[in-house]
């Protein structure tokens, strides 16, 4: 029993002995290679020796390029300069001889040219270069006259060949025939069964604005003075555009509107024909600009209040209805400025106002950008 013991034991102590040498072993080479693979990434170690005889095959191909072509010059040489020719010793002749007059008439120095020495004359050197003429060049496109500096940027306008009061009257009529012809479900304030309040009040904002507009075109821009007669055109379209807004019938608001359109339309076409006046004059476009200025006073009065005129604190569902009329009024006043700005430009640039007028511009342009998705009353 003892004996079978002891050859289990021995038989054992084999088996570790041979499985911890292979172990070992294979950790030697590990390391080993290892060691090998960070030293050449290191550069401890020197490349295998095949990588070296590839190289240096590269370099010898190299070369032997360059033999077969000995008139190329390196890439890094660069060529040589023509040497100067030697400079004689300069002799100091006596003043009144004929060597002193040769010598001063050329001046001290050489310079080289081809290889030779050349003199140059002493007033050619001393002689300031004149100025030849310039090219004449071809004549620019004429470019807009810039109508403010905002920011250090020009703002110029293109100078359309149109009559004036043309881009006046197409800016009036734009906004109100949108409303009318091109919004989905048409003129919305006169409808029986009211869903979009915020419609409603932005159209109404738009109205105003016409309204205003027409009446000082009608009595103001298109006449001479207090004792002209009114346009028939501007004056039908000046009371068609006061018909109630909510009106259903008799006459529909919708009609009268598109009616006073048509007659804008034709007060357009004698412009252009040069059968209706439209001045551009100073005391004509400040009382339009001062009728802007009251109504957007009374916008931000609406915008800004906390209780109504009966003392009652401005509700969550009326305090939408003043944004989005002033909305419709900033829309439609956005137009007729853009107009304004090309059909009295000379009228404002006389009084230095472009710049003001293009803020006005910008700032109505900001306001109609604005889209919230709920209005508070806060």
């Amino acid at each position: 029993m003892e004996t079978s013991k002891n050859n289990d034991n021995n038989i054992e102590a084999t088996e570790f002995k041979i499985f911890a040498t292979k172990r070992v072993v294979a950790g030697i080479l590990l390391t080993v290679v290892a060691l090998w693979v960070v030293g050449t990434v290191l550069g401890f170690f020197e490349q295998p020796a095949g990588v070296q005889i590839a190289r240096q095959h590269d370099i010898d191909k190299v070369k032997e390029k360059a033999a077969d072509k000995p008139d190329a010059q390196p890439p890094h040489k660069q060529p040589e300069t023509t040497k100067q020719a030697p400079v004689k010793a300069k002799i100091d002749y006596k003043e009144g001889t004929a060597g002193y007059i040769t010598s001063t008439d050329l001046i001290a120095r050489d310079t080289v040219a081809g290889g030779a020495v050349k003199k140059e004359p002493i007033e050619a050197v001393h002689e300031k270069p004149q100025a030849t003429e310039p090219a004449q060049e071809e004549p620019e496109a004429q470019k807009p006259a810039p109508l403010a500096v905002s920011d250090g940027i020009e703002i110029t306008a293109v100078q359309k060949a149109r009559p004036k009061g043309v881009a006046f009257i197409e800016a009036i009529s734009k906004p109100l025939a949108y409303e009318l012809h091109d919004r989905f479900w048409g003129w919305r304030p006169n409808d029986i069964l009211n869903f979009t309040d915020n419609i409603n009040n932005f159209q109404l904002g738009v109205l105003e604005v016409t309204r205003r507009t027409v009446v000082i075109l009608t009595e103001r821009i298109s006449r001479t003075g207090s004792t002209a007669a009114f346009d028939k055109n501007l004056e039908r379209a000046m009371n068609w555009f006061m018909i109630k807004s909510d009106r259903y019938w008799f006459p529909s608001p919708e009609s009268k509107y598109s009616a006073g359109l048509k007659e804008l339309e034709i007060y357009k076409e004698k412009l252009e024909k040069g059968e209706a006046n439209f001045y551009t004059r100073t005391d004509n476009l400040i009382p339009l600009l001062m009728a802007y200025a009251d109504l957007l006073g009374s916008c931000d009065e609406n915008l800004v209040k906390y209780e109504e005129d009966d003392g009652t604190p401005v509700s969550f569902f009326k305090s939408d209805d003043y944004f989005f009329y002033a909305l419709g009024v900033a829309s439609a006043m956005y137009t007729i400025l853009e107009a304004i700005q090309e059909d009295f430009h000379a009228v404002i640039e006389s009084r230095r106002g472009l710049e003001v007028l293009h803020r006005a511009i910008e700032s109505s342009r900001r306001a109609i950008e604005i889209k919230p998705w709920v209005i508070t009353n806060a």
